[in-house]
């Protein structure tokens, strides 16, 4: 077995070798990824701006959350975007051991998130007189430290492994990004244990939590029973915003790291549903659905359309 400092540099095949097609492609993911950024930052600001919002753990969380997903859309998209207009698509290898670290440093962080949030969501519905007690702001702040952390060791963990791997042949990946699955289909030995880690590892982690937090939401929903119709259907609307969320996140992510070894391939497709959508989405699905934030929303519109009209006057 070779050693991986063998390879200095990895190609990355992209979605396609048609320049016309890449020409194509670099246009719709400037879209995606500028309206990402957009909405999730609109997000944050008017979180941040709404006195009444930011008073809330539950706004609170979803601030974080649109912050995990505007950097999380910064590591992939942006090199995707300029492989799609360059001859060769290269990364060094240290720049691929950062991606990947990256990825799953704020994927790791965002599982933790989304799983706070569901927790803030039943203390608030199933234990209401006692939520201002539970989910105070030293709470808020230890379950924020905890996903930082959280997702710290588990990035550590996937880079530990990936740079260990032996790369001594190709370094052709054909994917848009470094992942630990695109990078097992060109080390230079047999990868079956290899594969049966990462399925232990992020795939076990993403189907446990992702069936823990289905099972949370299931009890949140079943205690509705008791409450008022008004009461019932206000809950009904914020739960289903997160649940909609917690499976955009989690069914690529079962997908990609927890199917059995003989079936795993190059998911192109799934990467960019994990990457630009699920992150564009996010912030469509918490709005559309949520009086409070639309109101919010307009009220930060305008106060940014009167200060650039007086700025012009100006």
């Amino acid at each position: 077995m070779q050693n991986w400092s063998t390879v200095t540099e990895f190609v990355l095949l992209g979605l396609s070798q048609n320049p016309k097609l890449q020409e194509v492609i670099f246009v719709v993911f400037l879209v995606v990824y500028i309206s990402t950024i957009g909405g999730n930052m609109l997000i944050v600001v008017t979180i941040v701006c709404s006195p009444v919002l930011r008073s809330s753990p539950m706004y609170f969380f979803l601030t974080f959350l649109s912050f995990l997903d505007a950097c999380f859309s910064s590591v992939i998209v942006p090199k995707a975007m300029a492989d799609a207009l360059a001859e060769r698509k290269t990364i060094s290898f240290q720049g691929c051991m950062i991606q990947v670290f990256a990825e799953h440093f704020l994927a790791g962080t965002e599982v933790i998130v989304l799983t706070a949030m569901a927790y803030d969501r039943y203390v608030a519905i199933c234990k209401p007189l006692h939520y201002s007690s539970i989910m105070n702001w030293r709470i808020c702040g230890i379950l924020v430290g905890m996903a930082w952390a959280g997702g710290f060791l588990h990035s550590i963990g996937q880079v530990l492994f990936a740079s260990q791997l032996p790369f001594c042949g190709s370094n052709v990946i054909d994917h848009i990004m470094c992942d630990l699955h695109p990078l097992l289909n060109i080390v230079c030995t047999d990868t079956h244990i290899f594969r049966l880690f990462v399925i232990a590892n992020s795939g076990s982690i993403c189907t446990i939590i992702f069936f823990l937090l289905l099972v949370s939401y299931g009890v949140i929903l079943f205690s509705l029973r008791n409450h008022s119709s008004e009461g019932r259907k206000k809950a009904f609307s914020t739960c289903g915003s997160h649940i909609a969320v917690v499976v955009l996140f989690f069914v690529p992510c079962i997908f990609m790291y927890a199917r059995p070894p003989s079936a795993f391939s190059s998911d192109k497709i799934m990467a960019i549903f994990c990457s630009m959508l699920t992150p564009l989405l996010n912030p469509l699905i918490y709005t559309l659905r949520n009086k409070d934030m639309k109101n919010a929303m307009r009220k930060v519109l305008k106060r940014l359309v009167v200060f650039a009209d007086d700025k012009a006057i100006n």
